[in-house]
């Protein structure tokens, strides 16, 4: 497989993959050096890539484990959730202010999840994968995956609903 076809493979999805080991690794430059790690990987395996069904999954497999082991390596307690997408830009001042805060309320309950139902999160919610793919790269069967979503949607719902009605988690 030459340069140009290899590039065409991975092109779909290495912000995917970017996106993954930010969220991980929450440094730029870690993610872009795990980045970067994962695609000379792939690069490597590229006569085997085309047999295949699914290069993506592999990068994503590939990118968990190498962020992973980073992680185990050396800073196990600083993972962030940076999602800028909430609220709309004609919302009011108040509104944002509103929506900041609840935001980090939400990146702070899920750094306190399991390490599975994080990822699980940011690969469903995120990065919009399916059901299916999540449980390739978590090996995991369908089944299992949706219940550790719906447990980690129940542990954010829950534990916002005590912030609104209490003030404090």
């Amino acid at each position: 497989m030459n340069q140009n076809e290899f590039l065409t493979i991975i092109t779909p999805f290495k912000d995917k993959v970017f996106r993954m080991a930010k969220r991980l690794l929450v440094s730029r430059e870690e993610a872009e050096d795990a980045t970067q790690e994962v695609l000379v990987k792939l690069w490597n395996k590229n006569e085997s890539l085309g047999e295949l069904k699914s290069v993506e999954a592999m990068a994503m497999t590939m990118t968990k484990n190498y962020c992973l082991d980073q992680l185990k390596s050396k800073r196990a307690s600083n993972l962030t959730l940076v999602h800028s997408n909430y609220s709309s830009n004609d919302s009011g001042l108040q509104k944002k202010m509103e929506d900041v805060d609840s935001w980090n309320w939400v990146e702070k309950i899920i750094n306190d999840l399991p390490e599975q139902q994080k990822l699980i999160v940011q690969m469903r919610e995120i990065e919009e994968m399916e059901f299916e793919e999540i449980g390739k790269i978590l090996e995991m069967n369908e089944t299992a995956v949706r219940v550790a979503l719906s447990r980690a949607r129940k542990t954010i719902r829950e534990t916002m609903t005590q912030t609104h009605n209490y003030g404090i988690s």
